[in-house]
């Protein structure tokens, strides 16, 4: 096929390539242009949104296999992505405007939830998006300690300011009491402070918003259920099986609540002598894995026991130890599988037709 037949099929393939994010062909949406061929070889331009960064080599990827093997007489596809503006919708009746809501939960406390929702919304930052995170936890928020974040919220124009990690907007209940301060709130005091912190807080136009859950099935997860749609939840469990059977209960809660599980997070998933390199499975292996699929759901990786992790951590400086390339590499895993998984529900709720190239 000559090179300017092969020009005019190319904007044609489209029609069977989706938009990860809209789940519409891009055909429609214009995402690709800038369409060049030589020889066979085909150059062109993909553009993604801030929303889809953390995946768009993996889409860059399935762009080039969709054309070779779509396209008669494509030898080689080059392709340069491009970021594109799609603004946020409202979301519920709080004037909230992000695109996905996801909440970060565990059956049981002591599993590393919190640790895991902050690493989840830096390394999603990282890898392109605009975040916000929202620590729900009110009975222990644990947040700002673990971002060395101090200081309380202004109020400008009748809107609460968070407070910033970097570019990432933070609002906690830690910011609002002091550090020995409890709080001793039953459920309407609660939901008061969870519909506050959606619909007062400045937070601008997100991406994502990753909220920290307390640990357990309670009043917050039915407040926010009832407050806006959820995007869908991340499990964290560790591997021993006490845990397990609690992470089991958190799923059929959100389920019963139509909240989609986007996956099981393995926390505490072994360690590894850093001086003699052998690993110990303090608290098992693989129970999480094995959760995931016994109950249908996506197994989203695991997260080792790192003592830079947990030394940092206590002092504060999370958001610069997530940095460090070894730690960093579970948590992009984790980011890019929860990324896949929230693609895998946008196609199943938008249509019925094939699922996207890039799952």
């Amino acid at each position: 096929m000559s090179d300017a037949a092969i020009h005019q099929q190319l904007p044609l393939a489209l029609d069977s390539f989706k938009d990860p994010e809209s789940n519409r062909p891009m055909s429609k949406t214009g995402q690709v242009g800038d369409w060049a061929v030589s020889d066979g070889v085909v150059s062109c331009r993909l553009s993604l949104t801030s929303m889809m960064q953390p995946i768009a080599g993996e889409v860059a990827d399935s762009l080039r296999d969709h054309l070779l093997t779509t396209v008669p007489g494509v030898k080689q596809v080059n392709v340069k992505l491009d970021i594109t503006y799609r603004p946020a919708p409202t979301v519920g009746q709080i004037g909230l405007k992000v695109k996905s809501v996801i909440a970060v939960a565990a059956g049981k406390g002591g599993v590393g939830k919190s640790t895991l929702a902050a690493s989840i919304a830096l390394t999603l930052e990282r890898l392109g998006a605009k975040v916000g995170l929202m620590d729900a936890d009110v009975y222990g928020p644990s947040i700002p300690h673990l971002l060395g974040l101090e200081g309380r919220p202004e109020i400008v124009d009748g809107k609460i300011q968070p407070i910033k990690s970097g570019e990432m907007p933070v609002m906690s209940m830690g910011f609002l009491i002091g550090k020995d301060q409890a709080v001793v709130w039953r459920g309407p005091m609660l939901h008061g402070s969870i519909t506050q912190f959606l619909r007062d807080t400045a937070w601008g136009e997100l991406d994502y918003l990753i909220i920290d859950m307390p640990p357990g099935t309670g009043d917050v997860a039915l407040t926010l259920s009832q407050l806006l749609p959820l995007s869908g939840v991340a499990i964290v469990c560790t591997p021993q099986e006490v845990a397990l059977l609690d992470a089991g209960k958190a799923i059929a809660m959100f389920e019963k609540t139509n909240v989609p599980v986007l996956g099981v997070v393995e926390n505490m998933s072994g360690f590894t002598d850093p001086e003699s390199g052998k690993t110990f499975d303090i608290f098992g292996k693989g129970g999480a894995r094995s959760k995931a699929e016994e109950l249908g759901v996506p197994f989203l990786g695991e997260v080792p026991i790192q003592i830079k992790l947990r030394s940092e951590s206590d002092e504060g400086r999370l958001a610069d130890v997530i940095q460090d390339p070894m730690i960093a590499k579970p948590f992009e895993n984790i980011c890019r599988g929860l990324v896949r998984s929230l693609v895998s529900q946008i196609a199943s709720r938008s249509s019925i037709s094939a699922p996207l190239p890039i799952l």
